[in-house]
């Protein structure tokens, strides 16, 4: 028990006009007076909006938080902040990102509240909420909303990373459009996010392993009675971590961004883990870097077969023990003295998990892929790092010459894609410029480019492509991203020509234009930017402050955090 006294008694604590003030306001919702005298207050940051469909049920959910609180001697206030629905908003989601983080951490410093319960679900809430989170480190626990259930399709298992097949073969006439609108219902058939191991379910496993959630937040499906259950211990939980004064700095130590990195190898987790993850380290003042991903998670093998490098889904790895299980396989590796929100060290959280079927977590000695993860690839076309993973692409393709074939931006792209006169074949490499962080703005999900039309109907089904863009964690195929310096702040990528050869060594970790120094200087020293930095509002800040993929696409102005302390009283 600490003796740190209540944040909130700054508020409702005080005498005088202050102090009426601040009561009297919540005590118009019908509150009694001893709910705001001593109990703990818990804020919900709630990512509700039915426009992010992923977090539709989160109103439920928040509930379920809120009898938690209850039951414990708390008292919960809940509160919105910008939702990120993946599916819907443009022009892309993380765009967003660091505006949601501002919103997240303004609205925790200014207000009454002595710890935190985040609700997120869709791929840019979770980082988000977290970011924020620490920049005021207060104790802080995260309720993940869960996957929809396994989509059923003509006796079929189908899920997310369906899309991008039933869209080719619909592109290659293999598919109707009758087909491909009753397979939308057939896909999405319950509340929850991405069935499969898509960024969603990455950043909940990302949560689970960093400690910031109970056991078996991650995998719990939406639709499962047993999170609600969660929900309600997590609000159980909160107010003791309150007490205890058990921050986010507490948790996120170097070890547990060690243990995240692992566990993101052996699930074979989103490319997007890499940036959000470097985005929370920077926050927290933990000293991250791209090379750290291929240091710590060199000898991890693939464990999960989950789509979109497997078989199964989220669903599935519930019921055959869920993350617990997983890292039980993961022991000898992990760091388990690390402690988590529950106040336990992180071993706990595993040590009597089972697992219920082999054929999805594998064990360390017969894993599911020996290749596994993500890999940071180094050189002179990605200077500061790209990113790519190898448990999603085609082993032919791991080590690849190929001549360049090159898009200048996203309309130049949807412009040739499909003409029957673009010169390529399926040796080529497909490079797009121009959707980095700066550049589009916003660093869109477009690296997984649409095979070209003339080379799918040839039967063609997989390329290098290359960009500085992202990649859904749904999407599969040799896909390298986040190319750093992305072309728009003059990388090499900015010069690369048609025709230009480009080497690929996934097992060397390497990226190489075949072009000499002096050429590539001298095609730099002639570059036009493409950059066009809005003129006003949160798109201006945003391109004058995000840096660079490889430093987490996070402001430059947000490096660490300003605490919980109010700058000063507003009465």
């Amino acid at each position: 028990m600490s003796d740190k006294p209540l944040r909130s008694r700054g508020w409702f604590g005080k005498t005088g006009k202050d102090g009426f003030i601040y009561r009297a306001w919540m005590k118009n919702q019908g509150i009694p007076a001893h709910q705001l005298q001593g109990k703990p207050v818990i804020g919900i940051c709630n990512t509700w909006s039915e426009l992010t469909p992923c977090n539709a049920h989160f109103r439920e959910l928040a509930e379920s938080v809120k009898n938690g609180i209850y039951e414990a001697g708390g008292y919960p206030v809940e509160f919105p902040v910008m939702s990120l629905g993946e599916t819907l908003i443009k022009p892309t989601a993380m765009l967003y990102r660091n505006l949601v983080s501002m919103d997240v951490e303004e609205s925790i410093r200014a207000n009454p509240i002595d710890g935190v319960v985040l609700l997120c679900g869709c791929d840019k809430t979770t980082p988000a909420l977290i970011m924020g989170a620490c920049s005021v480190d207060i104790p802080t626990i995260v309720v993940s909303g869960g996957a929809m259930l396994t989509g059923k399709y003509r006796g079929h298992d189908i899920g997310t990373s369906d899309i991008w097949r039933f869209s080719e073969d619909n592109r290659a006439g293999h598919m109707s459009d009758e087909d491909l609108y009753t397979a939308e219902a057939c896909m999405a058939r319950s509340r929850g996010h991405c069935a499969v191991m898509g960024t969603a379910s990455t950043m909940a496993c990302m949560v689970e392993s960093l400690g910031l959630s109970l056991a078996e937040n991650a995998a719990i499906p939406a639709a499962d009675s047993r999170r609600k259950v969660l929900a309600h211990l997590s609000g159980n939980r909160i107010v003791d971590m309150v007490r205890e004064d058990l921050k986010l700095s507490d948790i996120l130590t170097p070890q547990a961004f060690e243990n995240a990195i692992s566990v993101n190898a052996a699930i074979g987790g989103s490319t997007n883990f890499i940036i959000h993850l470097l985005a929370i380290a920077a926050r927290i003042g933990v000293d991250l870097n791209m090379d750290d991903f291929n240091t710590i998670a060199k000898k991890i093998p693939l464990l999960a077969n989950l789509q979109p490098s497997g078989q199964y889904f989220m669903e599935d790895f519930y019921y055959a023990g869920g993350l617990p299980a997983l890292m039980k396989e993961l022991r000898d590796v992990l760091h388990g003295d690390t402690i988590t929100v529950s106040g336990k060290p992180m071993s706990h959280n595993y040590e009597s998990s089972e697992c219920f079927n082999r054929d999805l977590i594998a064990t360390w000695k017969k894993p599911f892929n020996e290749v596994a993860g993500i890999v940071v690839l180094k050189g002179n076309l990605c200077e500061n790092g790209a990113v790519m993973k190898p448990s999603a692409a085609s082993t032919e393709l791991m080590i690849h010459t190929g001549r360049a074939v090159v898009f200048e931006d996203i309309e130049d792209y949807k412009n040739k894609i499909n003409d029957p006169n673009l010169e390529v074949d399926e040796t080529n490499v497909l490079v797009l410029k121009n959707v980095g962080p700066k550049g589009y703005p916003g660093m869109p999900e477009v690296g997984n480019m649409a095979i070209p039309k003339k080379l799918l109907d040839k039967g063609v089904r997989d390329m290098v492509r290359i960009s500085d863009g992202r990649m859904s964690g749904t999407g599969f195929g040799t896909v390298v991203l986040h190319v750093s310096p992305e072309a728009a702040v003059g990388g090499t990528l900015a010069i690369v020509q048609d025709g230009d050869i480009i080497n690929l060594d996934v097992y060397a970790g390497t990226l190489h234009l075949d072009v000499s120094d002096k050429e590539i200087a001298a095609r730099k020293e002639r570059l036009t930017l493409h950059t066009n930095i809005a003129k006003r509002g949160y798109v201006h800040l945003y391109q004058t402050h995000v840096e660079q993929a490889h430093l987490g696409a996070d402001f430059d102005f947000l490096k660490g955090g300003s605490g919980s302390e109010v700058v000063r009283d507003s009465h």
